[in-house]
C-alpha cells in the first residue's frame, strides 16, 4: 500500500493565478508524486510550469474550506521554486516534477523535493482534526458512494468531532456537513451546529 501525506497543494498558472487544493502526496522512496484526476487546473498549471508546494497546515479549517469552496486562505512567497505556500503551516515542501506517466484519466507527475522548512512545533494527534480530514475526503466522493455510506462513515467521524474538537475543528465540521447535506438533500445534522470559531 502506497504512504500518502495529506497536504494542500499550491501551483501557479502562466499568469501567476494560485490554485490551492487538498492533495496526497504519494512518496515513493526519495520523490513523491501528485496523481491528479482530469480535468484540473492543477494539471494545466504544472504543465505550464512544472513545480508545486505542498504544505501542512496548522489549521483544519483550511482543508474543510477548500472542498467546500473556501479558497482564499493567506499564502507568502516559497524559497526555491515560483510559487506560494500556506503562510500558517506547521511546514512545507517545495517540488521540481522530474517526470511524467500520462494518462487519459489520471497523469502522475513524479516531484523532486527542491527545499523543506519547518515553521510552528507540531506537538501532536487530534481526533477531531483527523475526523475532519476524513470527512473532508468523503465530501469529495459524493458521487461514488452510496448515501447510506456516506452517512454512517460521518456519524462514525462526529463521535470524535464530539469529544475532541475545538472550535475551529467544529466550525470546519460544520461546512462539511452543510455540503453533505445539500448534496443528499438532507435538512437533518449529524451534530447541531456550532458557533463560529473566532
Amino acid at each position: 500500500m502506497p504512504f500518502i501525506l495529506e497536504t494542500i497543494v499550491t501551483t501557479l498558472s502562466p499568469e501567476g493565478e494560485l490554485h490551492l487544493v487538498p492533495f496526497g502526496l504519494i512518496r515513493e522512496g526519495d520523490d513523491y508524486v501528485l496523481a491528479p484526476f482530469r480535468p484540473s487546473p492543477t494539471i494545466l498549471n504544472l504543465e505550464a510550469s512544472p513545480f508545486f508546494a505542498a504544505s501542512a497546515p496548522t489549521d483544519v479549517r483550511v482543508i474543510a474550506g477548500v472542498v467546500t469552496g473556501r479558497r482564499d486562505w493567506p499564502v507568502v512567497d516559497c524559497e526555491k521554486i515560483r510559487g506560494r505556500r500556506l503562510a500558517s503551516c506547521f511546514g512545507h515542501a517545495e517540488f521540481e516534477v522530474i517526470d511524467k506517466d500520462d494518462d487519459a484519466q489520471r497523469p502522475r507527475y513524479r516531484g523532486r523535493m527542491l527545499h523543506a522548512a519547518a515553521h510552528k512545533p507540531f506537538l501532536g494527534y487530534n481526533r477531531a482534526q483527523a475526523a475532519v480530514l476524513e470527512a473532508a475526503i468523503l465530501s469529495t466522493r459524493l458521487k461514488m458512494l452510496e448515501p447510506e455510506k456516506i452517512l454512517t462513515e460521518m456519524a462514525y467521524h462526529a463521535i470524535a468531532i464530539s469529544k475532541t474538537a475545538g472550535p475551529a475543528e467544529r466550525e470546519a465540521w460544520d461546512w462539511i456537513e452543510d455540503k453533505v447535506a445539500a448534496a443528499l438533500g438532507r435538512s437533518e445534522r449529524v451534530l447541531p451546529r456550532a458557533e463560529p470559531a473566532a
